[in-house]
């Protein structure tokens, strides 16, 4: 039975396009879509009729406060591992990824999870991989960095190098106010190993524009008491960051230390390198992509696979002056 990878192939275009041009969603030019209905009548391809498609949806909705690369880095790693196992994968953006999962395709990868998401509904009872855990995970599959530890390890770090007074700069307030989970669960695993090892905790809601770092620096050292160690989790605004405090007279590690949770190449790239939480955001793809293809192979019982934090020392930390 032919699949919409066929009916692509024969026409030369994308899955996607063909999705499109059957489903009316999107424009497509007259004579794109000529060559889609030409090859769905010589394949006799059937877009609902329960037939697998060979084609992965990965729903990426684009939304402000998302840092850009990380999020190409994953979606990267989903097309990889996808096409290792003979899928395509067509990409739903924005507020049609939110309305509805796409028809077209055998399975889901769902990113950008809040904590209480409306795509929930949904997904249950499809197959279909979170990158990402809901409040609620009962029925679905997920797969994520257990950020809430990633969060509790760093402050762990910090307290044995014998830090007191401990800031979490977050991501943007936005993050926050749609509840997205990983952004979340590192506070609270910020906050909850901090009051456990008696550390003085506070955390700021940052923007990622590295315009911003300079206030951001700034309002940290109007603290009282004054933090001694900073916790980032707010990719874009890491090496501005560190370049604030040095303007502002500061020496990493030497007055103040920072660690982060973030991609290894984001740590690696600031200067001083930054001791870091790594992000797995190319294992979190391949995984997400593994779980989908299982699902689609016969039964398998949903679940929360958490990948544990892995803290790398670099030259961003040290113990307090």
């Amino acid at each position: 039975m032919a699949r919409i990878t066929d009916v692509a192939r024969r026409a030369g275009v994308s899955p996607s396009t063909v999705s499109y041009a059957l489903s009316g969603k999107r424009p497509i030019s007259a004579a794109t879509r000529r060559r889609v209905e030409a090859a769905v009548r010589e394949l006799g391809y059937r877009p609902h009729a329960g037939s697998p498609t060979g084609v992965l949806g990965l729903l990426l909705p684009l939304r402000g406060g998302t840092w850009e690369p990380t999020t190409t880095g994953c979606a990267m790693s989903v097309v990889t591992a996808a096409r290792a196992h003979g899928h395509d994968v067509l990409l739903i953006t924005g507020e049609e990824g939110e309305r509805s999962p796409h028809r077209a395709v055998d399975a889901l990868i769902v990113t950008e999870v809040g904590l209480r998401d409306p795509r929930l509904p949904s997904l249950r009872g499809r197959p279909a991989v979170l990158i990402g855990v809901p409040a609620e995970p009962e029925g679905l599959t997920c797969v994520d960095l257990d950020f809430r530890a990633a969060g509790e390890r760093c402050v762990a770090r910090l307290a044995e190098l014998g830090h007191r007074v401990v800031a979490l700069v977050g991501g943007p307030p936005q993050v926050y106010a749609r509840q997205t989970a990983s952004a979340h669960r590192v506070v609270r695993g910020f906050t909850a190993a901090a009051r456990r090892a008696g550390l003085v905790p506070s955390v700021h809601p940052s923007a990622a524009a590295p315009d911003t770092a300079r206030d951001t620096a700034e309002r940290l050292l109007r603290l009282r008491p004054a933090p001694t160690a900073v916790v980032v989790h707010n990719d874009p605004l890491l090496a501005p960051l560190l370049d604030a405090f040095e303007r502002l007279g500061l020496r990493v590690p030497g007055d103040l230390s920072v660690v982060a949770v973030c991609p290894d190449d984001v740590a690696l790239a600031a200067r001083p390198p930054v001791t870091s939480v790594t992000v797995p955001s190319a294992e979190l793809g391949t995984r997400a992509v593994e779980l989908a293809v299982r699902a689609l192979a016969g039964p398998a019982a949903p679940g929360v696979h958490l990948l544990p934090p892995r803290l790398t020392d670099r030259a961003s930390t040290a113990p307090p002056a």
